[in-house]
This record gives structure tokens, C-alpha cells and sequence, in this order.
């Protein structure tokens, strides 16, 4: 890789964006590619493929070889309650190769001793979110059943291009909080980015078994694999 090439590579990455490093293999020319770049229709279905999966791949374009380098910031789950479900899912995310921040302005639920080694952030999801910047590699779940707590968090999930946003509660509180968000101006196929109630029907009862059946669904949207 060339100097300018790599320093350029580098300073991108600091900044958590997605990026591809294009090779050309016949000529040794480089370009970093930055995703929503404007490139030809066959072009730019592989690399949305290459960005979406993490997949670096050698191509052929116009009869020339091409690879193309993935350099996809972490995956992101942003959890939004230090309830009890919140410490299985924290676990199966980590495992899973996610970068997990738990989110709960209240204070007593915040333990370090609960979420070792985790981001803990004890602020308005709102203001949090604002903070964190979720992205197109993020996945937001809100876990406390309080509408002071999840909705806000749910409004700035739903403003933003997170691959997943899910809710825990029953059939019955997944319709009060479609209710409250059609009264806050959302309209109904932007509601139905919310999963709810959370987590893949796998007849989950215990705390572990929901946060498998939420880290589940989460993995089957980032992989594109939900229906």
C-alpha cells in the first residue's frame, strides 16, 4: 500500500466510517471508496455486498482485475435498560463480535459489577444516542418498558439508518407504544422498523433465552436474512 494511500486509509478508520481500499491488480492503482459513492450500477452492487457482508472480494471490471479491501467499523449494539435481560444479551453480543453500550439514566442499574468491561452510559438515551452517532452498523434495543426511557430512544433510532431497532414488551405494549408514536408524527412503515415485541419466536421465557432470541434477530438483519 502506498504512503498516502495508507495515511488517508487511517485517518478514515479514526473516524469509524466504512471504507474500501480499491486495487486495481494490473496496474497497482489505488482508491478508497467511502459507502453511497456514485460508481456504475454493476460496480456499485458489489460494493454495497462487499460493505453489507464485510467480505473483501477480487472482481473483474471491463476485463481488469480489481480488489476490493473491506474496512468496516465494529458492529454496534446499543441496549437501552440495565435490566436483567440486558446482562445474557450483553454476553451473547460480545461473543457474537459486537461492541455493546449500555444506556439507563438511572444511575443504581448502571453496576460495573454486572456489565464488566462495558460501556455504561447513564444519560437520556436521547442524549446518549446523539452522542454515540448510530449508524448503518449499529442495532438498538430497548429493553426497560418505560415510554420515558424507550421512546425517546426509539425516536432517535428511527431518524437515523440503524439496520435494527427492537423492542421488548407484549403484543399489548408494542401497540400502546405504536399509538404514542403515531401521535409524536411517525408514520406507520417507519413504525414498522421496530421489531416488537423483540426477539425471534423461538418461545422464549427465562432472561437468557430472550436476550438468544434478540441477538438472533439481530444477527438475521444484519445478514439480511429477516423477512
Amino acid at each position: 500500500m502506498k504512503p498516502d494511500t495508507l495515511r488517508a486509509l487511517n485517518a478514515v478508520r479514526r473516524d469509524q466510517t466504512p471504507i474500501i481500499l480499491a486495487t486495481w491488480l494490473d496496474t497497482g492503482e489505488e482508491q478508497l471508496i467511502a459507502l453511497g459513492d456514485d460508481y456504475s450500477p454493476d460496480l456499485a452492487g458489489q460494493l454495497d455486498e462487499a460493505f453489507t457482508s464485510d467480505r473483501s472480494a477480487k472482481l473483474e471490471v471491463e476485463g481488469r482485475p480489481l480488489f476490493l479491501h473491506v474496512f468496516n467499523p465494529p458492529l454496534r449494539l446499543l441496549v437501552v435498560g440495565a435490566v436483567h435481560v440486558a446482562e445474557p444479551l450483553a454476553r451473547l453480543a460480545r461473543t457474537t463480535g459486537y461492541a455493546i453500550t449500555i444506556i439507563d439514566p438511572r444511575r443504581a442499574y448502571t453496576d460495573k459489577e454486572r456489565f464488566p468491561g462495558l460501556t455504561l452510559i447513564d444519560a437520556w438515551p436521547d442524549d446518549a444516542m446523539a452522542e454515540l452517532r448510530p449508524d448503518h452498523r449499529t442495532a438498538v434495543v430497548t429493553l426497560t418498558h418505560d415510554p420515558k426511557i424507550d421512546d425517546p430512544a426509539l425516536h432517535f433510532a428511527l431518524s437515523s439508518p440503524v439496520f435494527y431497532i427492537g423492542s421488548l414488551g407484549s403484543k399489548r405494549t408494542h401497540a400502546k407504544r405504536i399509538e404514542r408514536l403515531k401521535e409524536d408524527g411517525f408514520d406507520d412503515d417507519t413504525i414498522a422498523r421496530i421489531k416488537g415485541p423483540v426477539g425471534l419466536d423461538i418461545g422464549a421465557k427465562t432472561a437468557a433465552e430472550i436476550a438468544l432470541s434478540v441477538m438472533a434477530e439481530v444477527v438475521a438483519a444484519q445478514r439480511g436474512k429477516l423477512a
